[in-house]
Formats: C-alpha cells, structure tokens, sequence
C-alpha cells in the first residue's frame, strides 16, 4: 500500500470509530423490504410511486426492484417500540394503497416468474450494470436490524464474535421456502438469490478498524465499489449510524416475528457485551467453516444439523437455538423486550419457511399468497397503538 493510501485507510479507520460514541443511547432500529403486488392477482406490481407518492415520507423508500418499498424505522429504545412504529407504518402502506394494490412481508415471491424492472435511480442502476445476474431471479426482500454499540472496540469485537451465531439465526427466521413457482428445496431461498451479489454471506473478521478501513479503501481506489454500503454481507458494521446490522433475515410476515427476530439480535449483542466487559475474550472463528454452517441452515432451516466450528461434533439447531434462548433471557429483562423475545420460541415451533409449506400442501399456492397478504396488512393487537414520531 502506498504512503497515501496507508494515510488515507487511517483517516478512515478513525472517521470509523468517531462513528461508535460513549454517549449513545442504546437504541435499535430496522428496515423492513414489502413485495408490492395486484389485488387480483396478487403478482408483482411494477410500480411503487403512486404508493410513495401518497405517504410522503421518508419513513418509505424504493428498493432495489420497482415491485419492492423499504420501511425504514428510526431507531428506538426498546423493540416494543420499534414495532409499534412497524405496526403503524404498515397500516399507512396499506391505506396509501387504497386496495388497487396489496403487500406482504416474506423472503421471496412464492410463484413469481416474469422479470420485474430495476428501479430507476443511479445506485440501483450501477448495482444492476455490475450485476446483471441479480436483476434476473425473484424479489429476495429482507429484514435489517440495527442494534447501537456505543463503543467503537466493543462494536468491532462483537462483529466478529457475532458471525459465529448467524447460521443459527439464519435457520429460525428463514421464510422463503418458494421461488418462482416451485419449492426450492430450501427454507431461505432469498439468502441464495442474494449471493448474486458480490461480498455477500458470512462476513470476514477484522483485525483491527484500519484492517476494514483499508479494505474499503482499496475497493474504492480500485474502482470495484465506492463505501460500505455496498458489502452486502449477512452482518456489517455501519459507523455512521453507529450500529451492527444484521441482514440475515428473510423479511417476517408478521410483527411479532420481526419483533421476535429484532430481540434475538439485540440480546445477543448484550450478551456479548456483558462477556466482553467481564474480561472475556469473544471467539472469532473463520469464515470458511462458519460458511458451512450458514449454507445447512439456508437448505434445512429449523431441521437443519450444524457442525460446531470448534469442536467438529454435529448438533440439531433447535437444540442449539433453545440453548440459545435460554442464555438470552436474562439480557431480555434489561432491555425490555422480554415479550418479544419470547415470541423467538414460537418461531422456533414453527417458522416461516415450515408455515409456507405447511399452508402451500394443505390449501395450495394460492391460498398461500392470499394469506402472507391477510398477515401482513392485519392490525395487530399487540402494538395497536402507534408512538408519536417527534
């Protein structure tokens, strides 16, 4: 690396950890990507803007695809919070819509086989001349969450340390068992239509923050991609929100699924911290094993069985996950989402991707696409009541 390049990685680096302050709060937040379909059909509507035109809110944006919108919640204190704003958010998709189209919040379109336009704007345009591949096959729609880490030294140890937990996550929010008209023979087939992007699944460990600072340096000096956000890894650091984002999930039908998924990355992160501020030194194992792992649990979701990286001996996930839960709860009282991890344990009984299923051989495809629609514009008691954005 040159003296100016070594310079400038450095200035990054730093820019970086400014990013994670001691005085932040420690909030979470998340995006939410909806299919946007016909009424009748309940196929891919290759039009947002007159949804988006009628919220006026950059509270919802395009996606990638123009059958796509993103729901971007503003970070909250607690989960409850976060999904009541989700709740109420959804509701205002659903009244802008004014029934000419319908949405639902799944991992893929079950039985979508007609391409659907990129939208137009220049990310999303150099996204799609650098990857045509990835404009070709389904509308995989995610969920994001973004847990705050108020320092910058702990944010980057639990990056690392989280890695190792992601294939077990990725197997209880799996909820994209279908693609283009067929059961793909996956529980997520959203994680593999996402590998047609570059820099994608498990991340890799950084050393240190100039070690991602000059890797991210030298893919923009060499023209292969301008910032990091544009490494579409299963979990990154974002310094200018200063937070860890997990991207593993497949979008969740309900809010008491993403509420769910959101409360098991938020007490995973104060677990981590907890071990991290008692001494302990969080593991960091390699990516490639860890891969292994992530690519059972997109093929067996909840049925899947994990190899431990560490000692080789294989172990069904739903014990790993129950062990999981159960180390998890005592963060959930500090952080006030008890409820909400608590609904991980329905999602450990039946996930997305074994209710698609189960819905799709009893009553059929279509019934399938009528009732991810009934779930995801149905009110929902539990966060009736929205909170007020300031």
């Amino acid at each position: 690396m040159t003296a100016s390049r070594q310079s400038s990685a450095a200035a990054l680096a730093e820019w970086y950890r400014q990013g994670y302050c001691a005085d932040s709060p420690p909030t979470v937040g998340l995006e939410e990507e909806l299919i946007v379909v016909e009424s009748d059909s309940l196929q891919p509507v290759e039009s947002v803007d007159p949804i988006l035109g009628a919220l006026g809110d950059n509270m919802f944006v395009p996606e990638f695809r123009t059958a796509q919108l993103e729901i971007v919640i503003p970070p909250r204190l607690t989960i409850a919070d976060l999904a009541r704003e989700l709740a109420f958010a959804r509701g205002r998709v659903v009244e802008a819509a004014q029934g000419m189209t319908r949405v639902f919040a799944a991992g893929t379109h079950p039985c979508s086989t007609r391409p659907v336009r990129v939208t137009n704007l220049p990310r999303y345009r150099r996204i799609a001349s650098e990857c045509p591949c990835a404009t070709r096959r389904g509308l995989p729609s995610g969920l994001h969450v973004h847990i705050a880490i108020a320092d910058a030294d702990a944010a980057l140890a639990i990056h690392n340390a989280c890695r190792t937990w992601l294939p077990v996550l990725t197997a209880i929010a799996a909820n994209s068992p279908f693609s283009d008209g067929s059961d793909s023979g996956l529980a997520s087939a959203r994680l593999k239509l996402t590998e047609d992007l570059p820099r994608s699944g498990i991340p890799p460990a950084f050393e240190s923050w100039l070690d991602l600072a000059a890797f991210v340096s030298w893919g923009a000096h060499g023209g292969l991609f301008p910032d990091m956000s544009y490494l579409w890894w299963d979990l990154r650091l974002r310094p200018e929100y200063g937070t860890l984002e997990f991207r593993f999930a497949d979008a969740q039908t309900t809010v008491d699924a993403s509420a769910a998924v959101a409360a098991m990355c938020q007490t995973l992160v104060a677990s981590l911290r907890a071990q991290l501020d008692a001494g302990m030194q969080l593991p960091i194992l390699p990516t490639h094993v860890l891969a292994e792992n992530r690519w059972r649990a997109i093929r067996d979701g909840l049925d899947a069985v994990l190899v431990d990286p560490v000692t080789g001996v294989a172990e069904q996930v739903r014990d790993m996950l129950t062990r999981l839960l159960l180390e998890l709860e005592p963060y959930a009282i500090e952080a006030s989402c008890v409820d909400e991890l608590a609904g991980a344990w329905l999602l450990l009984a039946e996930n997305g991707a074994v209710r698609q299923r189960t819905v799709a051989k009893t009553a059929g495809i279509d019934d399938l696409l009528r009732l991810l629609v009934e779930e995801t514009e149905r009110p929902t008691l539990r966060y009736s009541r929205p909170l007020i954005t300031p």
